[in-house]
């Protein structure tokens, strides 16, 4: 078993410098060797508390026996079918199951006429079915406009890029994109420098005018955003925003599309995080939880807009060679289930409303560092600010402490001044009782001052 000396040298030798970040103390990155339920080993046999869930994939725990057993069978049966060519029974059968779990459940109150059923177009990334919903409003709107949110991340393709605000990601290659999206601002509500209730956002006032100002020229075919903003900094609007996106994409005829790639499947406490306002969105993304742990995402749109696409006469004109990879469509229908199961994001809402009631029992303010905690189900951030400014350096150093600590958490927002937490929905409640105590403990190391030299030490 290579060593993770090996690993770094080998990852620093072959891989593209601009991938993975190997700090030059040797404390980042740890190797993982095996991975089961929120448990993750590297290959000394050092046992960590996974608070990532991989990016939020691993919603079921990682190496859920289910889905695995359902890779492994498929994988025996067809490990590889032909896209949109020859399909495989389970491409068809995921794609019914999301449009029940999607439109049909959401719509399943309303008269039989206005219930709506969903169709599917599989992709392999979360970028994939951003950049699929981008294509099905150009097509079904015939319009290029689409309005994005600073802050928010919907990958990195090429298409994708041009509604990613994020200068980081966006300006080496900005000469090359069509620069199709406008950035309007996120409302405030719920973060570090809201002023006002969230029943009263005064953002939200001047949202309605940025909204009225775009849409009215009949340029904007699309609003694409995030329920709530996860890499962007664990942002969470007023109840009022998603309903106020809605009212305006119907008011000018655009359509309204949702990233669930992060929040989707129990994420929030919820299947997805629309639901705790009751918005039905146009096109909804999914990725990341959806299979636990294999490369298949999905872009689920109403099917009068879906069928806006061409049928296919032997060409289709979006499609990929791995496109529903039969093993992905196994493991996503096995991930389904043990979330119903389990009942998964009944789960996450318990347990992130008791997270967030111990992290609000931290102290407002250690040394120097002030802290704020938000979240919704298990998705949930810690903020730091030090002086009125993002802590940034204090953030990363608590994130590395934790790491030393046994505890695998990730930075988020902009300035990486957010501690985020995104464990698999299978934690415990001492598990989350015992990763605030850590939290703190790192904390109070990072805002402890620098201890002073003895003059004998200064005069070496």
């Amino acid at each position: 078993m290579p060593s993770t000396a090996d690993v770094r040298e080998q990852l620093a030798r072959f891989e593209s410098r601009n991938v993975t970040f190997l700090d030059p103390d040797g404390h980042w990155p740890i190797v993982w060797d095996r991975a089961r339920g929120c448990s993750v080993w590297t290959e000394d046999g050092r046992r960590y508390l996974d608070l990532t869930a991989a990016f939020g994939v691993t919603a079921a725990g990682h190496a859920n026996p289910a889905v695995v057993r359902a890779g492994q069978l498929q994988m025996g049966r067809l490990l590889h079918a032909m896209g949109d060519v020859h399909p495989h029974a389970l491409k068809g059968q995921l794609a019914q199951v999301l449009s029940e779990l999607t439109f049909e459940r959401w719509t399943s109150d309303r008269a039989p006429e206005l219930r709506q059923q969903g169709k599917v177009i599989f992709g392999s990334s979360g970028f994939e079915a951003v950049e699929a919903a981008l294509k099905t409003a150009r097509l079904a709107t015939g319009r290029t406009g689409v309005l994005a949110f600073r802050g928010g991340y919907h990958g990195l393709g090429y298409g994708a890029l041009n509604v990613t605000q994020r200068a980081h990601f966006r300006d080496p290659f900005r000469d090359q994109l069509r620069e199709f999206g406008t950035f309007l601002d996120w409302p405030a509500c719920g973060s570090w420098d809201c002023a006002c209730p969230n029943t009263n956002c005064q953002g939200l006032a001047s949202l309605e005018a940025q909204l009225e100002q775009h849409l009215s020229r009949g340029t904007i075919g699309a609003i694409l955003v995030e329920p709530l903003q996860a890499r962007g900094g664990i942002r969470i609007p007023s109840p009022d925003f998603l309903p106020r996106l809605r009212a305006a994409a119907t008011r000018h005829g655009a359509l309204l599309i949702l990233d669930e790639i992060y929040t989707g499947f129990g994420r929030t406490g919820r299947w997805f995080a629309t639901e705790h306002v009751g918005v039905v969105p146009d096109l909804i993304c999914l990725g990341k939880a959806l299979t636990g742990g294999f490369p298949l995402s999905a872009c689920v749109g109403r099917a009068d807009l879906m069928d806006a696409w061409p049928p296919s006469h032997g060409e289709a004109i979006h499609t990929s060679t791995f496109l529903g990879h039969p093993v992905g469509c196994a493991m996503a229908l096995a991930q389904i289930e043990e979330l119903q199961r389990r009942r998964l994001p009944e789960r996450s809402a318990r347990l992130g409303r008791l997270f967030l009631q111990q992290l609000a029992g931290l102290p407002r303010r250690i040394g120097s560092l002030e802290l704020r905690s938000r979240g919704l189900g298990l998705m949930v951030g810690l903020e730091l600010r030090q002086n009125g400014q993002p802590a940034t350096e204090a953030s990363l150093a608590a994130v590395k402490l934790l790491l030393n600590e046994g505890y695998i958490v990730l930075p988020e927002g902009e300035f990486a001044e957010v501690i985020g937490f995104t464990p698999p929905l299978t934690i415990t409640a001492r598990q989350l009782e015992q990763t605030v105590c850590a939290v703190e403990a790192a904390l109070r190391t990072v805002a402890r001052p620098p201890r002073r030299r003895s003059s004998r030490t200064l005069a070496r």
